[in-house]
Protein backbone atom coordinates (compact mmCIF):
# COMPACT_ATOMS: atom_id res chain seq x y z
CA UNK A 1 0.00 0.00 0.00
CA UNK A 2 1.99 3.22 -1.27
CA UNK A 3 1.56 6.67 0.17
CA UNK A 4 -0.70 9.27 -1.34
CA UNK A 5 -0.52 11.84 0.99
CA UNK A 6 2.64 13.69 1.37
CA UNK A 7 4.17 16.92 1.67
CA UNK A 8 2.24 19.77 2.99
CA UNK A 9 -1.01 17.50 3.62
CA UNK A 10 0.25 15.10 5.75
CA UNK A 11 1.40 18.12 7.99
CA UNK A 12 -1.79 19.44 8.11
CA UNK A 13 -2.86 16.13 9.32
CA UNK A 14 -1.03 15.74 12.16
CA UNK A 15 -1.59 19.30 13.24
CA UNK A 16 -4.89 19.38 12.82
CA UNK A 17 -5.73 15.84 14.31
CA UNK A 18 -3.63 16.94 17.24
CA UNK A 19 -5.20 20.00 17.62
CA UNK A 20 -8.93 18.31 17.34
CA UNK A 21 -7.71 15.66 20.15
CA UNK A 22 -6.26 18.32 22.09
CA UNK A 23 -9.68 20.67 22.28
CA UNK A 24 -11.13 17.46 23.18
CA UNK A 25 -9.38 16.67 26.14
CA UNK A 26 -9.58 20.07 27.11
CA UNK A 27 -13.43 20.63 26.87
CA UNK A 28 -13.90 17.29 27.95
CA UNK A 29 -15.65 16.10 24.87
CA UNK A 30 -15.48 13.01 23.22
CA UNK A 31 -15.79 14.76 20.11
CA UNK A 32 -12.04 15.61 19.94
CA UNK A 33 -11.82 11.67 19.08
CA UNK A 34 -12.52 12.43 15.62
CA UNK A 35 -8.64 14.09 15.60
CA UNK A 36 -7.76 10.73 15.64
CA UNK A 37 -8.70 10.16 11.70
CA UNK A 38 -6.33 12.86 10.69
CA UNK A 39 -3.58 12.22 12.83
CA UNK A 40 -3.09 8.87 11.69
CA UNK A 41 -3.58 9.70 7.95
CA UNK A 42 -1.04 12.01 8.41
CA UNK A 43 1.63 9.92 10.31
CA UNK A 44 0.96 7.05 7.88
CA UNK A 45 0.53 8.81 4.82
CA UNK A 46 -2.64 7.04 3.29
CA UNK A 47 -5.60 8.76 2.89
CA UNK A 48 -8.54 6.04 2.02
CA UNK A 49 -10.82 8.51 0.69
CA UNK A 50 -8.21 10.11 -1.41
CA UNK A 51 -7.49 6.01 -2.63
CA UNK A 52 -11.18 5.69 -3.66
CA UNK A 53 -11.17 8.81 -5.24
CA UNK A 54 -7.69 8.39 -7.27
CA UNK A 55 -6.22 11.28 -5.84
CA UNK A 56 -2.55 11.54 -4.71
CA UNK A 57 -0.64 14.72 -3.48
CA UNK A 58 2.53 12.74 -3.56
CA UNK A 59 5.19 14.01 -6.74
CA UNK A 60 5.64 11.46 -9.52
CA UNK A 61 9.25 10.76 -9.97
CA UNK A 62 10.01 11.28 -13.62
CA UNK A 63 12.12 8.33 -15.87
Amino acid sequence: MGTNACGLDRTLRVVIGAALIGWGIYAQSWWGAIGIIPLLTGIVGVCPAYKLLGISTCKVKQQ
